[in-house]
């Protein structure tokens, strides 16, 4: 599938400062030029990989800020790429994915796996840049240096704000991107019950877009901060409503073993 490419408007550029480089991953050499060649534009500097495993290894060498990447490659798909790149030890990479239509179940799993956001083929490279932007600046976030962000607190659960840093119990959680933005959000308004709607749009800057990413969010979410995700007491569901953050001073930890998510990669 080709990206739908707008004949006129300019590819939006990026903040000032270094430039950041992006590792696309897509094995048709068509939308791998078209991709590329509008990031260029946009100031990134950019390195292509046509297949899975040439990902993983132009990954170690170029050490990308953030990686697009399609699900349908050669060699291991890209669900596989999305896994292992998860399992270093740095921090983690933000990835962009590229889906087909039919392919909503990978596209869930995908999110589940820890990507940052999708962009449905055929697609717009005006829009694919705009997402990447989004990811970056939510993944490089910082207060000013004269106003720095409270940590904020809920029981044994902290958020660092400013250090982009969550623990539980004095254990460092290891949340994405949009994890950790998503626990903020809610930890900044404790009580208050927001759609999946408003979710979408006050945290991922989405006007429209597929519901099911706050919901896959919300579980991975859970998965880290909750004693018992499966009956959660922090991130509560209000049917027909929404979700609500109840900070429960009493929250107690697990009892043995280190936390769901161990160590932190901001």
């Amino acid at each position: 599938m080709h990206p739908a490419t707008p004949p006129s408007a300019p590819p939006p550029v990026p903040a000032a400062g270094p430039p950041r480089r992006v590792l696309v991953v897509e094995d048709d050499p068509t939308v791998a030029e078209v991709v590329t060649g509008y990031l260029s534009r946009a100031g990134y500097t950019t390195a292509h990989a046509a297949d899975g495993f040439a990902a993983l290894d132009r990954a170690a060498d170029f050490r990308p800020h953030l990686v697009v990447l399609d699900l349908m490659l050669p060699g291991i798909d890209g669900l596989e790429v999305c896994r292992r790149l998860r399992r270093g030890d740095g921090p983690a990479v933000p990835v962009v994915m590229l889906t087909a239509r039919g392919e909503e179940a990978d596209r869930i799993l995908g999110l589940e796996l820890g990507a940052d956001d999708y962009v449905t083929k055929p697609f717009s490279p005006r829009e694919l840049v705009l997402r990447i932007g989004s990811v970056l600046r939510r993944a490089e976030a910082a207060p000013p240096a004269t106003a720095p962000a409270a940590v904020l607190r809920a029981g044994d659960l902290s958020a660092d704000p400013g250090g982009r840093r969550a623990d539980r119990a004095g254990r460092a959680l290891s949340l994405t991107t949009r994890e950790f933005d998503l626990l903020v959000f809610l930890m900044r308004h404790p009580g208050r019950v927001f759609s999946r709607e408003e979710l979408l749009h006050r945290v991922w800057g989405w006007e429209f877009g597929d519901l099911s990413t706050v919901t896959v969010h919300v579980r991975r979410l859970r998965e880290k901060i909750e004693a018992d995700p499966a009956a959660p007491r922090l991130v509560t569901t209000v049917w027909g409503a929404g979700y609500r953050f109840d900070p429960v001073e009493d929250e107690p930890p697990p009892e043995d073993g280190p936390l769901p998510g161990g160590e932190l990669h901001p």
